[in-house]
């Protein structure tokens, strides 16, 4: 069953915006808006859609956030290691999925030995040793750059001060919490024990840290110097002998299934427990495997947090509602009797698509059960038939966009299977698909515009505002001034956000003017190519676009569907006219690559065959580690063609030959990276 990749990416990309309100309020204010079962819901349907669908990573995802911004009360210092996030598995398959995605990266056959972990909800921090001695204690904040609460840090008696027999340098990583027994002392002054740790570390004043009774769980290290350790037990044993506590569930699991019972058992027992667990942190033991997998921009390859189970609640269909994403992708959502799921009050549920009310029969007036594995709008996971009533009819799936144009499913063009999802193809004619562009265009990974949040954009919409992206630049601020809660400050913050998107990235302009299938990576392989907005604007004319859509062929991570919807998108005069009018508007700088140095440097890089000792993706990413630029087909661009030795395209090879383009068997690929 072909999915509707424009429903999914609309949807996940209003859930991102929604996390991004609630993170700030979460890490940085310690005032969440939302339970925090709400809130880590929230993030893993995110992560969750993300490792179902691997488009999606493209789309301006939560994989660039850790934490949020730094509140500004303390100094901020650069973490020398950055403190991720984890991806998140909700049950046996996705943890099978994550076992096979390693043995893939890695061309492992050999079972993987793991380092099981309980998930203390709290509020992570990082203390940097020196010599022996603490130095100083840092928040997580946004992963790159964390606050000093060395002093709060300090209050808590199970930080040692100084370390014995420790390398010279050792960033030791753990969890700040408070014990529930604690907490029932304290609870009349915050919402739960994560809220209570969170704001005690943030105070100014020490003293008033001191008397919260926060306790810290070691869980392990950033940099070290000298590296003496090679396996995650061996740096639990470590911090143990350091001073540090560790909690007494950290075991070493040899398969999945051991996984799985160990977990379900914690499960049963997490009530009895003096502290809160949402879960278990699986790790690759070998810490040399760990370096060799990296990380996303946000993950850890190496590390995934196991989920207790989800929350369920029955619940009947008022209603099923229909809505359209900013691609066309039409969505139904079933409105359902307010029910309460693990704390929270829900009234919404998604339906997919099409094919998934069909699949699961569901209908108007029907008695479903709502599952919330981690959705901030949760799932439909059955219908109760035994209390359908007769007159509930079944769901006849409109074949009209909101906007009145018939809506189509698209055949993929990697399956060549029928796409599960309806689309409305007028674009920027729908003024669905136009609206929800405009709140594309306004988020944090394109323009980065604060105060025009999707509440604003629908008010503005309404009021006949804004319509079209250029529209922003040229606001009636006269008029916004006369609209309720709109004073002096909050206007002026607007227009200072607005002027300071006037200037833009390549990258992000292209990934900001909402082209189907073109995400922040493509967008970023896609202006490194054009290199500046009068390269880009001769996608506007028809011949030197096809030359140019030609081209792109050659560049690795652009494929037949990227070029496809490029050319359907500039086809298209409106969309032209729209793009036009919005370079005119703003300054759009030039590509400035930032290239790693290294054996590889300038160099364009191919790889054909499979590889012994590692896989084609880690062989892609050891070469743009030393400079290189992977491009996907032979050419005249191209200075290597690297070869491994199972199954290599000899065509590939020939064509490289006749271009005289320099040829790397796999033996050497290895002496030159000294593997």
């Amino acid at each position: 069953m072909k999915i509707n990749k424009k429903e999914i990416i609309s949807k996940f990309k209003k859930k991102i915006n929604q996390y991004k309100k609630y993170n700030e309020l979460y890490f940085t204010k310690d005032n969440p808006a939302i339970s925090d079962e709400k809130f880590d819901n929230l993030k893993q349907e995110i992560l969750d859609l993300e490792n179902q669908h691997k488009f999606l990573s493209k789309y301006g995802s939560i994989k660039t956030l850790v934490g949020s911004k730094l509140s500004g009360k303390f100094e901020k210092i650069a973490h020398k290691k950055r403190m991720l996030s984890l991806s998140n598995a909700f049950n046996l398959e996705d943890l099978e999925d994550f076992e096979k995605k390693i043995k893939n990266f890695l061309n492992l056959k050999d079972a993987i030995e793991f380092s099981f972990e309980p998930k203390i909800d709290g509020i992570s921090a990082s203390l940097r040793y020196e010599n022996g001695k603490l130095l100083y204690g840092l928040s997580r904040g946004d992963g790159e750059f964390g606050e000093n609460i060395t002093q709060n840090l300090n209050t808590i008696n199970e930080i040692p001060k100084n370390l014995i027999g420790s390398p010279n340098i050792i960033e030791v990583r753990g969890e700040v919490y408070i014990g529930k027994k604690d907490f029932e002392k304290i609870k009349g002054n915050f919402a739960n024990p994560r809220n209570a740790a969170g704001g005690s570390l943030r105070q100014k004043n020490p003293k008033e840290t001191a008397k919260i009774p926060l306790k810290f769980f070691a869980y392990g290290i950033g940099e070290i110097k000298p590296s003496i350790l090679t396996k995650q037990s061996e740096v639990l044993e470590k911090l143990k002998k350091w001073g540090f506590q560790i909690n007494q569930h950290c075991k070493i699991m040899k398969n999945l299934k051991e996984v799985e019972k160990t977990h379900s058992n914690l499960e049963g027992i997490r009530s009895s427990l003096d502290y809160d667990l949402d879960g278990v942190v699986l790790k690759v033991n070998n810490l040399n495997l760990q370096d060799r997998l990296g990380s996303t921009s946000n993950s850890p390859r190496w590390a995934i947090a196991y989920k207790f189970s989800s929350v369920k609640a029955l619940s009947r269909i008022r209603n099923i509602a229909i809505q359209v994403g900013r691609t066309g992708a039409i969505t139904p959502v079933a409105k359902i009797d307010p029910v309460t799921v693990g704390g929270v009050v829900v009234s919404n549920a998604t339906l997919h698509n099409e094919d998934e009310i069909i699949r699961k029969d569901i209908r108007v007036g029907d008695f479903v059960t709502i599952q919330r594995a981690g959705d901030v709008i949760p799932q439909v996971l059955s219908v109760d038939k035994t209390k359908r009533n007769e007159k509930n009819k079944k769901f006849i799936f409109p074949d009209k966009c909101l906007c009145g144009f018939p809506t189509k499913k698209e055949i993929s063009t990697s399956t060549k299977k029928v796409d599960a999802v309806r689309r409305c193809t007028r674009g920027y004619e729908c003024q669905y698909i136009a609206r929800e562009k405009l709140k594309h265009f306004v988020s944090k990974e394109a323009l980065n515009i604060e105060g025009l949040g999707k509440k604003v954009v629908d008010n503005f919409w309404d009021l006949n505002l804004i319509k079209r992206p250029s529209d922003v630049f040229f606001l009636d601020y006269k008029k916004i001034s006369k609209l309720e809660g709109w004073g002096k400050l909050s206007i002026e913050n607007l227009r200072k956000a607005i002027d300071k998107a006037r200037e833009i990235s390549l990258q992000r302009f292209i990934f900001s003017i909402g082209i189907r299938h073109i995400g922040q990576e493509n967008a970023k392989i896609l202006a490194n190519f054009f290199k500046n907005s009068k390269k880009f604007s001769e996608l506007f004319y028809p011949k030197k676009r096809k030359s140019i859509l030609e081209n792109l062929d050659d560049l690795d991570g652009i494929g037949e569907t990227q070029v496809r919807s490029l050319d359907s998108f500039f086809s298209n005069k409106k969309n032209c006219d729209i793009v036009k009018k919005l370079i005119l508007s703003i300054k759009v700088k030039d590509f400035k690559k930032t290239s790693k140095s290294g054996i590889f440097s300038n160099k364009s890089i191919m790889f054909t065959g499979g590889f012994e000792k590692m896989s084609r993706s880690e062989a892609k990413a050891l070469a743009e580690e030393n400079g290189a630029k992977i491009l996907g087909s032979v050419s005249k661009k191209l200075n290597c063609l690297v070869i491994g030795n199972s199954k290599p395209t000899k065509k590939k090879i020939e064509k490289a030959k006749t271009l005289k383009v320099e040829l790397i068997y796999e033996d050497e690929w290895y002496k030159l990276l000294n593997r």
